[in-house]
């Protein structure tokens, strides 16, 4: 998957509510997946850089935000 990094900076920036819908009860912080979010803008969408951990919160979390409105 490539990274779109402005649907990506959208949602970090405007769209904080959808993440913190999505990681309610989960155990996770949102500030956890903002991070991981915020690394790949830094990255320039550099999948390959993340770690297990962070890849994996980024398949359950941002990759479903990100792909939520692809075809809208």
């Amino acid at each position: 998957m490539e990274v779109d990094l402005r649907q990506l900076r959208n949602l970090l920036s405007k769209r904080r509510d959808e993440i913190d819908k999505i990681v309610e009860g989960t155990g996770y912080l949102t500030r956890t997946v903002v991070g991981v979010g915020t690394f790949l803008l830094d990255n320039e969408g550099n999948l390959d850089l993340l770690s297990a951990k962070q890849q994996a919160t980024f398949d359950k979390f941002l990759k479903p935000l990100l792909t939520k409105n692809v075809g809208d």
